[in-house]
């Protein structure tokens, strides 16, 4: 079991009188000791116990190149599923709960979510990159198991196995390209669009350039980059030579890294060049300096500094946990929103059958989560998001300088890029347009 950064669970251990623990054997025995049950890393062995508990799986890469973002993720969920646990569990069991590490690699996310559905997980909570995603999508299909999967991501996907409380692009990137070409956004008209090479940065250009076909803007350049990727002198050189006024960032993981100390580096000002970065939030900026990222933008449905009471109190309580050199951020509330309309689904049904559990969700579910109230959408069991867009302060927080007037609706299937697709799930499902062909527009 690997150890929390800060004040978690490990802490909590030894104000039980377990003592300091070297080992990861010996950590696994002290967590074993009490409820809830959680274990991260190390195969869960069978408790002496018989008391039957509900498992629960989690698909978050502790190490590689998405760890900087997918460690908080599995942090916020312990967090929820010990605050379940706390106030009586659920169906009135405790909450038992597994995360193996997939180590950032696409091959192993299926191989560990066999491994949890073997366990006997109930559902499943993880993932990050859309590749990580659809390798597991066959897996809880076949298992009949429901996957909560928490990241902003490119839509063209609907799946009764899979519960989307990310932004799609139609509340994320085609906002962003409406507030940069308004006054407000600096009237900017030539978008480079920059991103990582995997299937969301790919898809979600393809959407926003077929917008911005549609508003008579072509984008002034598209490079993607391999995850992992750190060496951006090159790049900031031909988005420069390219004569963009701004830079749409689909860039992922720690390659978000080597991006923004490329910035500096190079001197760009934002004011002339800003990034609108779409995949980082609070966590990654962590890892660099105040002067690298000054300035900047990013894209999200949640902040840290959203000044509500709310979000205060969910803040500070998740730091008090952790330590409070932690920080919260998108994806993390929506994970947070999605294990508690889980668990209302579940409650609701009275049952963890995945039929009678998506039953629950069909008749509409909502959660007032700390950036505001989210409501599950049963037709494409996507959820209804704010649009916020992020100002980076030298304290690596935000300044929220656009906020839409209303949670915006997902659309999985935004004609414009996708002609005659829809989803309802209360209907039958998917209806299928036209093949759609994303390599052959890039």
């Amino acid at each position: 079991m690997e150890r929390h950064q800060g004040r978690g669970l490990a802490q909590r251990i030894s104000r039980r009188d377990f003592g300091r623990h070297a080992s990861a054997a010996a950590t696994l025995a002290a967590a074993q000791a009490f409820a809830p049950f959680v274990f991260v890393g190390c195969r869960p062995t069978r408790l002496p116990s018989e008391r039957q508990t509900i498992k629960v799986g989690l698909l978050h890469s502790q190490t590689g190149t998405m760890a900087i973002s997918e460690t908080s993720l599995r942090d916020v969920e312990l967090f929820a599923f010990e605050q379940i646990n706390a106030s009586g569990g659920l169906l009135g069991r405790q909450i038992e709960v597994w995360g193996p590490d997939p180590k950032s690699r696409t091959d192993l996310y299926p191989k560990r979510a066999r491994e949890l559905l073997d366990w006997g997980a109930a559902a499943l909570f993880g993932c990050w990159t859309s590749s990580s995603r659809k390798a597991v999508l066959p897996v809880v299909e076949e298992h009949d198991r429901l996957l909560f999967y928490p990241v902003q991501y490119e839509g063209n996907e609907s799946s009764s196995h899979v519960v989307y409380g990310g932004m799609v692009p139609n509340q994320q990137i085609l906002p962003v390209i409406d507030w940069l070409a308004s006054p407000a956004g600096g009237a900017r008209k030539k978008i480079f669009l920059l991103g990582s090479d995997y299937v969301f940065p790919r898809t979600a250009n393809f959407v926003a350039k077929k917008y911005m076909a549609a508003k008579g803007m072509r984008p002034a350049g598209e490079m993607y980059l391999p995850l992992g990727h750190r060496d951006f002198g090159p790049m900031i050189d031909l988005i420069q030579a390219s004569g963009a006024d701004c830079v749409l960032s689909t860039i992922n993981g720690d390659s978000n890294i080597g991006l923004f100390q490329a910035l500096e580096a190079a001197r760009i000002d934002p004011a002339k060049l800003p990034v609108v970065s779409t995949s980082i939030a609070e966590d990654e900026l962590r890892n660099l300096l105040p002067e690298q990222v000054n300035g900047h933008l990013a894209a999200s449905c949640y902040f840290q500094s959203l000044p509500t009471a709310a979000n205060r109190v969910w803040v500070e309580e998740f730091r008090h946990e952790f330590g409070h050199d932690r920080v919260t951020g998108d994806p993390m509330e929506p994970q947070w929103g999605l294990v508690h309309l889980w668990r209302q689904a579940v409650e609701r049904a009275g049952s963890l059958d995945t039929e009678a559990v998506r039953a629950a969700m069909s008749e509409g579910l909502e959660f007032a989560g700390p950036g505001g109230l989210v409501r599950l959408d049963p037709k494409t069991q996507h959820c209804t998001r704010y649009f916020r867009l992020g100002r980076m302060r030298t304290d690596r927080q935000f300044d929220i300088v656009f906020q839409s007037d209303a949670p915006i609706e997902p659309d999985p299937y935004p004609q414009l890029a996708f002609p005659g697709w829809s989803c309802d799930w209360t209907k039958g499902g998917i209806t299928r347009g036209p093949e759609v062909s994303i390599d052959g527009d890039i």
